[in-house]
């Protein structure tokens, strides 16, 4: 996910501060791993759209602002199924997803990784079979489909690292 859509999503999941610093339940810093300047841009950049404004308890979410986080959590679909880590990786999936639909094949991505799928070339993946039902249903109803393919190994591949 974006750092635009994690930083509106914690401020409208939280109000805990520790010294002016956002934190989560347990007190560590929400945004640790980002650059100062990252972290300074993207707030620019969301204030300057109108997603968050300042008031006198610090930052908070716009209806703007919150019309966007719902907009991206109904986009996608999340889906939570574990394969066993050591499952043999007998399917291969490839893709071809055009650039108009970039949100829905780093989506796509997202959750082959999730699935502990490993990735051979940037459309072409390898990982445990078969993919859940409600899954391949899902990216038929986001229209991705066609561009979609899978290929059953005859034996499980084997990545060398």
């Amino acid at each position: 996910m974006s750092l635009v859509y994690e930083i509106l999503k914690e401020l409208s999941n939280t109000s805990l501060n520790y010294k002016g610093c956002r934190v989560n339940l347990f007190g560590i810093p929400k945004f640790k791993k980002y650059s100062s300047n990252s972290l300074s841009g993207t707030l620019s950049y969301i204030y300057k759209n109108g997603l968050i404004e300042k008031n006198d308890e610090g930052l908070m979410l716009t209806p703007k602002g919150q019309k966007y986080i719902k907009k991206k959590i109904d986009s996608l679909q999340q889906f939570y199924f574990n394969f066993d880590k050591n499952a043999p990786r007998n399917l291969i999936v490839m893709f071809d997803i055009p650039e108009t639909k970039k949100a829905e094949r780093e989506w796509l991505r997202w959750h082959l990784k999730k699935f502990n799928y490993l990735m051979i070339q940037k459309s072409v993946w390898v990982g445990p079979s078969p993919l859940p039902k409600e899954f391949l249903d899902y990216i038929e109803s986001i229209k991705i489909k066609e561009g979609f393919k899978t290929f059953k190994l005859a034996k499980g591949y084997d990545f060398k690292k």
